[in-house]
């Protein structure tokens, strides 16, 4: 049974309502989400996890603005944005949302300030501003002494946290992480999961989780279980 969360103080920054995603299969169709019911609620941590195959990344495309959904609502501060075309979609993604991957997706030639501040030659900040906000998100991750580094000159810790830096560049009002230690030892995999607390804590940043290692996922203040599409516990942490 589903348990209540007692976040119902806090504004919804994004509500799935009854999401269905389908996919077909030869003549074969399934649900890879079954009727989901969701609220991400601003400044929570929250995980999402399950076995292989449970529609953990379904879910994360949805949350994500990366797919819309066969049928249901994705409700974004409450705008409706389920129907929305892919050019409306990508718009509101580099404004809105911040993405962390297992895969650092960082430019091999390009230096750490480049890659963190790429995001920004999408948006409206003018060109003087980038590289001042560029140093600030890389100080943030304690990587101030790296700007010109490129990938290769960095460690797999520090890369991920160029990635973190780059997600946080367009203030985004949810950071989403897929399996971001997934390629890190357990040192650096720690230094990572302990500044994703540090931006949650200090700063209040709404951080959705994605990871299939339990010890992780209950680091969050909520648990989202899903299993065969559907969502079976959802577990508030003391």
């Amino acid at each position: 049974m589903t348990k209540l969360s007692s976040n119902k103080n806090k504004p919804v920054v994004l509500k799935l309502v009854n999401v269905v995603k389908t996919y077909n299969s030869g003549n074969i169709q399934f649900n890879a989400l079954d009727d989901v019911n969701l609220e991400i609620y601003r400044g929570e941590f929250v995980s999402i996890t399950g076995p292989s195959g449970s529609g953990k990344s379904t879910l994360m495309h949805i949350i994500g603005l990366l797919d819309n959904p066969t049928s249901g609502q994705v409700l974004l501060e409450n705008i409706d944005i389920s129907r929305y075309k892919e050019e409306q979609l990508a718009k509101i993604r580099n404004v809105t949302l911040g993405f962390v991957f297992q895969q650092f997706n960082l430019l091999a030639k390009t230096s750490s300030l480049e890659n963190v501040i790429l995001p920004l030659l999408y948006s409206d900040v003018p060109g003087s501003a980038r590289q001042k906000l560029g140093i600030e998100m890389l100080t943030k991750v304690s990587l101030e002494d790296k700007l010109a580094n490129t990938p290769a000159q960095l460690s797999g810790g520090q890369q991920q946290r160029v990635a973190i830096a780059r997600a946080l560049i367009n203030d985004p009002k949810i950071i989403l992480a897929d399996e971001p230690t997934g390629n890190l030892d357990s040192k650096s995999g720690r230094e990572v999961m302990d500044l994703f607390h540090q931006l949650n804590r200090q700063e209040g940043r709404t951080i959705v989780y994605v990871t299939h290692d339990m010890d992780l996922a209950k680091e969050a203040d909520r648990i989202i279980i899903i299993n065969d599409g559907k969502i079976k516990i959802e577990n508030k942490n003391a």
